[in-house]
């Protein structure tokens, strides 16, 4: 690794795992990176070098910025940060808020200036912030002013966090105006560390997770130019906030590298993406199964017509969702499985492809195994753990789980998947979502699919709850259609449809019928908290 000048916060550095626990990095050369880059550079102001400057780039309701534009603001942003907050190289930044434009330049221009952005879910409140700020040892903070009270108290009660600023009606809309619309980049290294992203909780317990400036240029080439091939003419839209790195690949990075155009939503629900989708005339979606299946939902009240392209990931794709889609679309929608630690989608497919059902195969630079629980290879056709490797990889901020997550220099997901003959790869479960019933392994995944094909079930999600005559049984929770009476005639009903399509001893035996499930601020169904109750 690269050493960083002596007035560089080295802390990022100081915190990486020890070598010994970090997973093999492979297929870099492929890349080509040189020893010095800052992946701002090579989004943003290379674009505007190249001709794109009048291009429209970043895009909400009430803002239009091309890429000169967007450039202008991210080096006004990156001048205050370093010339009144004195941000050192190295230094991490808090950043909150809802999608927006102002959210998008403050973590380009952190990153420029070479810092290291922290960004965090809009939900947060001031006890999750003081926690991740304390890990991240955090300074300085820039929020909306609509979640400014909860970044304030964090202040009040994090011993490192000193400075909050706020944009979208506070102080630093007119702080940067005062400032050079010129900025040279910072000379980062290829491996210094630009993104310190915490996990989203689904176990309640999220991690901070380090990339450097070359794994951002990675997830670029593999994902939204190889996979995905996002073009100059795309105009890309979805839910996932941009402190989920889904969302930050796939709204912010892959436009920004493409030369398209990143549309943020500040209130994404399935209704507010759908009439955006119509009205922006949006190409491209990012967002998860759920907001997918309410979308279906109402199929009739919206236009789709405009997409060429849309992207399922964060929780596993029902086949329903997908074939639902298909039949009111007419498009392939593409599945893929990534993770925070790898910062985004490694095995996926697209266009002819895609094989319904299954997740797809590991993309180029990136390679999986299926093993057992002593590590052993297993042959096709048998569930077991995957384990991945690529030229991105896990590296937790000063975490013991290091050690869990790297096995023999490989990822492990923590996900259970089966391997066809054709090399594709079927997700069954989380690991913690594998439920054993009288000897029976149930995925939950399967179930929730399941039942989502009965037309009175809206949502759902499957936990194993304990039972004294089978060890454990498969409870459903379920989120019902609107205008659905939830009944015992219900539970009937659904039970004896889940029989139907998979086998009988997988069938919820019990059905508790909720108004919402609780999830994170990424869509992700957080089943922990249903375990718990």
């Amino acid at each position: 690794m690269s050493e960083q000048l002596p007035t560089a916060d080295n802390f990022a550095r100081r915190n990486l795992p020890p070598e010994n626990l970090w997973p093999d990095i492979i297929n870099l050369d492929r890349f080509g990176y040189p020893e010095r880059l800052n992946c701002v550079a090579a989004l943003l102001d290379s674009a505007v070098a190249e001709g794109h400057g009048e291009r429209l780039c970043l895009r909400s309701e009430d803002i239009g910025w091309s890429y000169a534009e967007t450039q202008a603001q991210v080096n006004r942003i990156a001048n205050f940060l370093v010339n009144e907050l004195e941000l050192l190289p190295g230094e991490r930044v808090m950043l909150g808020g809802p999608n927006s434009p102002m959210l998008a330049a403050c973590w380009l221009a952190v990153v420029k200036a070479g810092g290291i952005a922290v960004a965090t879910m809009a939900l947060l409140r001031s006890g999750e912030l003081t926690t991740i700020a304390e890990k991240a040892q955090v300074r300085l903070a820039l929020c909306d002013a609509g979640v400014a009270d909860a970044y304030s108290a964090a202040a009040d009660e994090a011993s490192s966090l000193r400075i909050v600023v706020t944009f979208n009606g506070g102080e630093l809309n007119e702080a940067m105006e005062q400032q050079s619309p010129h900025f040279h980049p910072v000379d980062t290294a290829a491996d210094d560390v630009c993104l310190i992203a915490f996990t989203s909780g689904t176990t309640g317990n999220p991690k901070g997770c380090i990339h450097f400036h070359r794994d951002i240029m990675t997830i670029c080439a593999t994902v939204g130019r190889d996979l995905l091939k996002v073009t100059p003419d795309d105009m890309v839209i979805g839910s996932p906030p941009l402190a989920f790195t889904f969302g930050l690949g796939g709204l912010l990075l892959f436009p920004l590298y493409a030369r398209a155009t990143a549309i943020m939503l500040e209130k994404p629900s399935p209704a507010n993406l759908a009439e955006a989708i119509r009205s922006f005339k949006a190409t491209v979606c990012f967002t998860a199964p759920t907001a997918y299946r309410a979308m279906l939902l109402e199929k009739d009240k919206y236009d789709f017509s405009s997409l060429r392209v849309t992207v399922s990931a964060g929780e596993a794709l029902p086949k329903a969702i997908y074939d639902g889609w298909l039949d009111a679309t007419g498009i392939r929608m593409v599945d893929g499985i990534g993770a925070t630690e790898l910062l985004h989608i490694f095995i996926s497919a697209a266009g002819d492809e895609i094989r319904p059902g299954a997740i797809g195969r590991p993309l180029p630079s990136w390679e999986a195994r299926i093993v057992d629980a002593h590590g052993k290879d297993l042959p096709d056709g048998e569930v077991g753990g995957l384990l991945v490797r690529g030229p991105v990889g896990c590296r937790y901020l000063d975490d013991p789980r290091q050690a869990n997550y790297i096995v023999g220099g490989w990822n492990s997901t923590g996900d259970a998947f089966m391997r066809d003959a054709d090399g594709y790869y079927w997700f069954q479960s989380r690991a913690d979502d594998l439920i054993i019933s009288s000897g029976y392994n149930i995925a939950a995944p399967e179930v929730e699919g399941a039942l989502l094909r009965h037309a009175a079930v809206a949502e759902t999600a499957v936990v194993g709850i304990p039972d004294v005559e089978r060890g454990s049984v498969v409870k459903a929770f379920v989120v019902v259609t609107p205008g659905v009476s939830s009944d015992e005639t219900l539970v009937a009903s659904i039970q004896a449809h889940v029989k139907e399509i998979i086998a009988p001893y997988k069938y919820p035996r019990v059905i508790e019928f909720v108004d919402a499930l609780p999830k994170t601020d990424t869509g992700k169904i957080q089943r922990y908290k249903l375990r718990d109750q």
